[in-house]
C-alpha cells in the first residue's frame, strides 16, 4: 500500500480552548500532544536554538499545515533567505509553496538587511517593518505569521536599551494584531536567545537542540515555558525527514493501557504447546535471548511469518543484517519472506545502531509504526543498541518503546545476545519488562554441540518447565523433548543413541512377549486337542453303555415273551 502523505499522518484538531487558553494546532506530529492542543492563539511563540536545528522548517510547517489543513492564511517574513530559496528548501519535504501562494493562503516577504547600510539614531524604530508586515497580513487576511530570524533584523544595533525596547514593541504589536505568531531566534551565550529578552516577552518558548555525543547526532525539543497552560516539560526527541517534523511525546506513555486475552500463535506449534497451546497474549512483549548462533533470528522470522499468514502486518527492525540478507537466510528454514514483502504484509527496516542516536531510533520506530500500522513488531537484536548508548539509556528507550506498543496492542518480539557466562542476564537488562522470555542456549555433550530451549517465564498463563532440544531444519524449527540418561540430559547423538537402544530394548521385549504368546497358544491348542479326545472317548463309552442297555432290554423282552407263550401252552393242555 502507498505510504500516507505527510498531511494524513498528522492527526490534528481544530483550535480548542483548554484551561482558558485557546490554541491553534501546529500540525507537527507529536507537538500538539505535548502542548495540549497546539500553540497559543493570538499570541507569540519563540522558537530558539543553534544553527541547523530546524527553526526555519518549524515555522514553515506551522504556516503550511495551517493553510492546508485548516485554511488559515499565513505570512512568512524572512530576513536571511529569499522566497525562491525557501520554496526550494521545503520542496524536498513535499511542500508545494507556490501552490499555496497562488491560492492566497501564503505570502513570503523577503526583507534584505545590509549591516553596512544600517545607521543607528535615537529616534529609530520599527514602524517601517510594522507597515510592511501589516500590508502582508491584510493582503491574504493572515491568521498565522512567522518571522525568521530576529538576529538578522537587529544585527547592526549596539544600543541595548533601544534594542530591548523595540523587541518588546514588536511582540506587543503582533499580539495586538491578533495573529498567532512564531518568531525564530539564535541561541545566545548562556541564554536561550542572543539578546536574552525574547524568552521573557514571549508567551510560549520552544527550544530546539541538535547535539552530538560520541559522533552521533540527536535532535531534541523542550517547551521552556507556556503561559496559562500545562505542558510537557521534558526533552523530546524529534526527527526531520522527508515528511517534515515528527516529535515523540514520551510523557504520554505509562501503565494505564488496556490488555487483551486474545492469543497469538508463535509460528512454531511446539512453542504454542509450551504456552498452554495458545501462544502469546496479544500486545505482549516477548524476549528470545541466547548466545550467538542459537537460532534467535529464526524464531523472530517464524513469528513474523505467522503474523503475515494471518493477514496481519508485521514490521521487522533489523539492526545487524540487511533486508535482502534476512530474506535470503530465512529461505534456508523454509520461509518465503519476499512474498509477504511484495504483498505489503511485511516491511523490513534495516539500519545500523550507529546511524543515529537512541532517541532517533525510537522516533523512527514510532513513525514507521504510525505509517505501516502493523499488528506485530520484531526488533533483532536489541542488544546492538548498547553500542549507541549506555545500558541505562537503552533501557529507558526500551521502556518507552514497550509502553507505546502495549498501548497500541501490538505484539512485540525482541532478540537479545547474552554472554556465555550469564545466561539469565541480557545485555541491556530488560528481563523485568518482558512478559514472555525464552532462553536458547548451546548444549555440549559427548563432543557434540546442540541447542536447547526453555521458558524462563510467561506472565498470566501456565507454561512448560521442560528443556526442549531445538532443531533448525529446512522445513522450519522443531522442538524435541530432551531425553534424560543416567548422567543427566542427553541431546544430539547421545539422545539418538539412547533412543536407538530404547527402541532395541522395546523390540526385544516385544519379541519375547510374542514368543511367549505363541507358546501359550500351542499349549492352549494341545489342551483343546486333549479335551476333544477325552470327549470322543467319553462319547464312545456312552454309546457302548447305551448298546448294552438296549441289548439287555431286548433279552428281557424275549424272555418275557417266552414265559408268556409257555404259560399259555400249559393252560391249554
Amino acid at each position: 500500500m502507498p505510504a500516507p502523505s505527510a498531511s494524513t499522518r498528522r492527526r490534528t484538531k481544530p483550535a480548542v480552548r483548554i484551561h482558558g487558553i485557546e490554541k491553534v494546532p501546529s500540525g507537527i506530529a507529536g507537538l500538539d500532544e505535548i502542548t495540549g492542543g497546539g500553540l497559543p492563539k493570538g499570541r507569540t511563540t519563540l522558537v530558539c536554538g543553534g544553527a541547523g536545528c530546524g527553526k526555519t522548517l518549524f515555522g514553515m510547517e506551522f504556516l503550511i499545515n495551517g493553510a492546508r489543513e485548516h485554511g488559515d492564511p499565513g505570512v512568512l517574513l524572512a530576513f536571511e533567505e529569499t522566497a525562491d530559496e525557501i520554496a526550494k528548501n521545503v520542496a524536498s519535504l513535499g511542500f508545494d509553496v507556490q501552490d499555496l501562494v497562488e491560492r492566497s493562503l501564503l505570502t513570503i516577504d523577503f526583507v534584505k538587511i545590509d549591516r553596512s547600510e544600517i545607521q543607528e539614531a535615537g529616534e529609530y524604530d520599527l514602524e517601517g517593518l510594522f507597515v510592511r508586515l501589516d500590508h502582508a497580513i491584510k493582503s491574504v487576511k493572515a491568521k498565522r505569521v512567522v518571522l525568521d530570524t530576529l538576529e538578522a533584523l537587529f544585527a547592526g544595533f549596539t544600543n541595548e536599551a533601544l534594542l530591548r525596547s523595540e523587541l518588546r514593541r514588536l511582540f506587543h504589536w503582533l499580539k495586538d494584531t491578533g495573529v498567532t505568531a512564531v518568531i525564530t531566534g539564535e541561541r545566545g551565550e548562556g541564554t536561550l536567545t542572543r539578546y536574552g529578552i525574547e524568552e521573557y516577552v514571549s508567551d510560549c518558548v520552544i527550544s530546539l537542540d541538535n547535539r552530538v555525543e560520541d559522533q552521533i547526532s540527536t535532535r531534541r525539543m523542550r517547551i521552556v515555558k507556556y503561559r496559562g497552560s500545562a505542558h510537557g516539560a521534558n526533552e523530546y526527541p524529534f526527527l526531520i525527514d522527508d515528511g517534515g517534523f515528527s516529535v515523540l511525546p514520551v510523557t504520554s506513555l505509562g501503565l494505564n493501557y488496556e490488555v487483551s486475552y486474545e492469543r497469538v500463535p508463535t509460528g512454531v506449534p511446539a512453542l504454542d504447546d509450551m504456552l498452554e497451546g495458545g501462544g502469546y497474549f496479544r500486545g505482549a512483549s516477548i524476549l528470545v535471548s541466547g548466545t550467538a548462533g542459537t537460532g534467535k533470528s529464526s524464531l523472530a522470522g517464524l513469528f513474523a511469518d505467522a503474523s503475515c499468514r494471518r493477514k496481519e502486518k508485521a514490521l521487522y527492525f533489523a539492526l545487524e543484517e540487511s533486508g535482502s540478507q534476512i530474506r535470503r537466510n530465512m529461505r534456508s528454514i523454509g520461509l518465503d519472506l519476499d512474498g509477504w514483502c511484495k504483498k505489503g504484509l511485511l516491511k523490513i527496516q534495516a539500519a545500523r545502531p550507529s546511524v543515529f542516536g537512541l532517541e532517533m531510533h525510537l522516533v523512527t520506530i514510532h513513525k514507521l509504526i504510525e505509517e505501516f500500522e502493523p499488528r506485530a513488531v520484531v526488533v533483532d537484536p536489541l542488544s546492538s543498541l548498547v553500542t549507541t548508548g549506555n545500558v541505562g539509556e537503552v533501557k529507558s528507550m526500551l521502556v518507552r518503546l514497550f509502553d507505546y506498543l502495549k498501548m497500541k496492542q501490538i505484539t512485540c518480539l525482541v532478540t537479545s545476545l547474552t554472554s556465555a557466562r550469564g545466561f539469565e542476564e541480557t545485555e541491556v537488562g530488560i528481563s523485568s519488562l518482558i512478559d514472555t522470555w525464552f532462553q536458547v542456549r548451546d548444549i555440549e555433550i559427548g563432543g557434540e554441540r546442540t541447542r536447547g530451549l526453555y521458558l524462563v517465564k510467561s506472565r498470566g498463563m501456565g507454561h512448560s518447565n521442560q528443556i526442549r532440544e531445538f532443531l533448525i531444519t529446512s522445513k522450519g524449527v522443531n522442538l524435541i523433548p530432551v531425553a534424560v540418561g543416567p548422567n543427566g540430559v542427553l541431546t544430539g547423538s547421545a539422545r539418538v543413541n539412547q533412543e536407538t537402544e530404547q527402541r532395541a530394548q522395546a523390540l526385544a521385549r516385544q519379541q519375547e512377549i510374542e514368543r511367549k504368546q505363541r507358546a501359550l497358544l500351542r499349549k492352549s491348542k494341545a489342551l483343546d486337542n486333549q479335551i476333544e479326545a477325552m470327549r470322543a472317548e467319553l462319547a464312545a463309552e456312552e454309546e457302548e453303555q447305551r448298546s448294552l442297555a438296549t441289548e439287555l432290554h431286548d433279552r428281557q423282552m424275549r424272555l418275557t415273551e417266552s414265559r408268556t407263550k409257555l404259560a399259555e401252552g400249559r393252560r391249554k393242555s
